[in-house]
């Protein structure tokens, strides 16, 4: 169960708060505004994480929902849960099957090479003493991510991002390796103090049914990514 590697503790979310994050909800699925900072699962810490939260989300139903996909901890936005084992069936073929659609934004240091583009460097994870991380390397996997310059400020670029392939820290190391690096990207560019990964899963489109236009769900500019936005050019009435 979603409490079971933490029950003697309280969620890190309440009830209240987790439930003003759904984004969307039907009979088959949950989309949430996943905060920042905040690991989806349970990890060999058993820090605190979201699914611990997904108790308050039953909305009537026997359990509580699963993740469908993950994101990394840093990075906020859009976050399907399946309601059930027939809703995560359907949803594992669609993210198997790169069936879905993801948008993310981006406001990072630099400026990529041209207003749109793609970055297509294959991603190798490797294990190091301080645990693993993510490097271009040609013995990698495929990985392409396609971007678009949505704004500029001093120093720093607001991007929409498409990743065609879901390799783990895509876009952070693509945009890494194209010398533009996330704002406070501790692993791939450099640390801030105070702030936090300027990168948002943005929106989602999930082809549901055949029947049926598909479900698309926006998530709102995250509290801690507005200033650069706004830098860049973003205006929140918009």
């Amino acid at each position: 169960m979603a409490r079971s590697v933490a029950s003697s503790r309280a969620p890190p979310l309440t009830a209240a708060e987790i439930q003003a994050r759904v984004l969307y909800r039907d009979g088959l699925i949950l989309v949430i505004d996943k905060p920042a900072g905040l690991a989806v699962h349970a990890g060999p810490s058993k820090a605190p994480n979201l699914e611990e939260c997904f108790d308050a989300l039953r909305f009537g139903l026997p359990r509580p929902p699963a993740l469908a996909h993950r994101l990394d901890a840093d990075t906020s936005g859009v976050l399907v849960l399946g309601r059930h084992p027939k809703a995560l069936s359907k949803l594992g073929r669609l993210f198997s099957g790169r069936d879905t659609e993801k948008v993310y934004w981006a406001v990072v240091r630099g400026a990529p090479p041209a207003d749109h583009g793609t970055f297509d460097q294959k991603l190798l994870k490797v294990n190091t003493r301080q645990g693993w991380s993510v490097k271009v390397s040609d013995k990698g996997q495929i990985a392409v991510t396609r971007y678009k310059v949505l704004g500029r400020g001093s120093g720093m670029t607001w991007l929409e991002l498409r990743p065609e392939t879901g390799r783990t820290h895509q876009i952070r190391v693509h945009c890494a390796a194209a010398g533009c690096p996330v704002i406070a990207d501790r692993l791939y560019g450099e640390a801030e103090p105070g702030a936090m990964l300027h990168l948002q899963a943005r929106a989602i489109v999930l082809p549901l049914s055949k029947a049926k236009p598909a479900v698309a769900v926006t998530a709102p500019p995250p509290v801690h990514m507005l200033e650069a936005l706004q830098a860049c050019g973003f205006s929140p009435s918009t």
